[in-house]
């Protein structure tokens, strides 16, 4: 197996174990304590796989970067697919231990994305625009322009998804990623699973819309 495909999957299971865990295994967002150790968990997944695998594979973990960075010119279309399957796959694996340590204990739930009757429309701008914030962050972090300061780039992008999700967690629980949203719908069904398509669709909107940003802010560096 590829390196950087191995390293993609590793690096999102972390992920998704981590801060959905963070959630499901500590109650949920249930006071503000609570929404910011859910916050930091997920940023801290990000920071700590960053500085793990970043060398490896560029740490995207998340199909949302992907894409921003295919988009961006920073990889070919072929490996860009790859680095998704294994992202989802790595979520899956994520939320398989993760349901089996919570189901064992008697906890519910499984860290899935969710929107309220009648919020809709809010969580689609809410996943679209914070989605195209983390998006530019991490271009931007990582771009040869921000090469000084490579080596806080992977803090720069956990403490941005750290700022994100305590913003979004009380609007959708904070998606931004498509495999984070894929596997825990997989495991919870129902109304998970027919929302799911939001959590598709919004970032990867938010990352086209992030990369063709990017591109403009580099053609003006030029």
């Amino acid at each position: 197996m590829n390196k950087k495909i191995l390293a993609e999957g590793i690096g999102t299971m972390v992920l998704v174990l981590m801060g959905c865990g963070s959630a499901v295994l500590n109650g949920g967002a249930t006071s503000v304590a609570a929404l910011l150790t859910i916050a930091f968990a997920f940023g801290l997944s990000v920071v700590a796989m960053a500085y793990c695998i970043g060398h490896i594979s560029g740490c995207h973990i998340n199909p949302a970067i992907t894409v921003g960075v295919w988009l961006n010119g920073g990889m070919k279309g072929k490996e860009a697919g790859a680095y998704i399957m294994a992202q989802v796959a790595g979520a899956i694996v994520g939320s398989g231990i993760l349901y089996s340590i919570s189901s064992t204990l008697g906890i519910e739930g499984t860290g899935a994305n969710g929107y309220t009757e009648g919020a809709l429309v809010p969580a689609l701008i809410s996943e679209i625009v914070f989605t195209f914030i983390f998006v530019l962050t991490a271009l931007g972090a990582t771009s040869k322009g921000a090469s000084r300061n490579s080596g806080f780039a992977g803090l720069a992008i956990g403490l941005c998804l750290v700022l994100v999700h305590i913003v979004c967690i009380p609007i959708t629980g904070t998606s931004v990623n498509p495999a984070r949203s894929i596997a825990p719908a997989l495991f919870a069904g129902g109304v998970a699973l027919q929302q799911l398509w939001l959590f598709i669709v919004a970032p990867l909107i938010g990352a086209v819309i992030a990369a063709v940003v990017w591109n403009t802010f580099e053609k003006k560096q030029a």
